[in-house]
């Protein structure tokens, strides 16, 4: 016989491991890009696979839908089911995946769709003409060499331009900078926005001057939004791990650990004192497997530690982790502390992204509100299904 749920009241009532979002640093966060989005001129199009979350999607425009950007149809359909109708799949379209586009469309809902060939062009093409519906598409601009994209002297990008357009279907241009993932100065940053700026407006410009329209010119990745010091000729602006941020953008100096919004409650289950060990409910499956700080001067293993409050416990580290099971050890001569089985901890993660992709939901607690013992539990969010 199954009971009904109990609500969680405070940090020390839902089993473990749980993921928690603070909302008051989540909201800093957000204000503090939207303000750099406003200075610099351009529409801001927060990508939402970080959060997933219908519930941190309505504070990011005071309430009301904006516009957005996905990684797969099926975030698309469940915010165009929430009302969102101006998206963006920023992610390479397979042809297969044309029909589902369509539905969205006749919907109602503005989808844009990425490639980066002649033969997903063409497919577009024949697809939005046999369906009697543009289908609005942005051209990927290669402007670093991380992924996928043409270059800006492709030849391959006016004849792209030119079968996109005659089927109705071309939008314009997109391009993100993910090699600033590994931009590891504040100057480094700069020329790294500058350099996805510039790329972007010129593959824009090889368009316009081949008599081809653009009207969409979009860039964007955490690093480089918040470094960007001129978005001239650029019309919108995409970020997606600014709403929570993590270890990785810590150590690139992005953003300070205490601005982190997600973290993971784990509670002790062992010691191994012959080794320095303290156990913990919460492995890899709660934290995921992303090591993204093992590249950089500060190495986090699988995350920091703090308190219920969110107070770094000095020198301990989520140094190992397997699937259910998370191993903490001190370092800098920290000493290991005295946690008895029972203690609840949270672990900051080393990528907010692939840590939320574990968790169905968010407890959500609010810092700037004082508290005694374990933070109250504000309310629980869900996360979009079919992710």
């Amino acid at each position: 016989m199954h009971t009904a749920p109990v609500i969680a009241q405070t940090l020390a009532d839902p089993d473990t491991p749980f993921a928690v979002v603070d909302v008051h640093r989540m909201l800093r966060n957000i204000e503090r890009l939207a303000a750099k989005a406003d200075r610099l001129g351009v529409v801001l199009r927060p990508h939402v696979k970080t959060a997933k979350s219908l519930d941190v999607a309505a504070l990011l425009h005071s309430g009301a839908p904006c516009p957005v950007t996905v990684s797969t149809l099926a975030e698309a359909e469940a915010f165009a089911d929430g009302g969102y109708t101006d998206i963006t799949y920023a992610v390479g379209i397979d042809p297969h995946k044309l029909p589902r586009v369509i539905a969205l469309l006749r919907s109602g809902v503005t989808l844009r769709i990425l490639l980066d060939s002649t033969e997903q062009a063409t497919a577009v093409a024949e697809a939005a003409r046999r369906a009697g519906i543009g289908i609005p598409t942005q051209i990927e601009i290669d402007c670093d060499g991380h992924r996928g994209g043409l270059r800006t002297d492709a030849p391959a990008l006016t004849r792209i331009g030119r079968i996109l357009h005659d089927a109705a279907c071309l939008d314009g241009v997109l391009t993100h900078a993910g090699e600033s993932y590994f931009a590891y100065s504040a100057e480094e940053q700069r020329q790294a926005a500058k350099n996805e700026r510039d790329t972007a407006v010129t593959a824009a410009g090889r368009l316009r001057a081949a008599g081809l329209p653009v009207h969409t010119v979009s860039v964007g990745s955490t690093p480089t939004a918040h470094a960007a010091e001129d978005l001239t000729g650029v019309t919108e602006l995409r970020a997606g791990n600014y709403v929570f941020f993590d270890l990785v953008m810590a150590g690139l100096g992005v953003c300070r650990t205490d601005d982190l919004a997600l973290s993971v409650v784990v509670t002790v289950i062992g010691h191994r004192p012959e080794y320095g060990w303290i156990v913990t409910d919460g492995g890899w499956m709660a934290m995921s497997r992303d090591r993204g700080t093992s590249a950089q001067a500060r190495d986090q293993g699988y995350g920091l530690v703090t308190d219920l409050d969110g107070t770094l416990v000095p020198g301990l580290v989520m140094s190992a982790a397997s699937q259910e099971h998370g191993t903490l050890t001190v370092r800098d001569d920290a000493v290991l502390p005295d946690l008895p089985i029972g203690t609840r901890l949270r672990i900051l993660p080393n990528h907010a992204c692939a840590t939320a992709a574990q968790h169905r939901g968010y407890h959500v607690i609010d810092s700037s509100r004082p508290t005694t013992g374990a933070p109250a539990v504000e309310a629980v969010w869900s996360r979009v299904s079919g992710w």
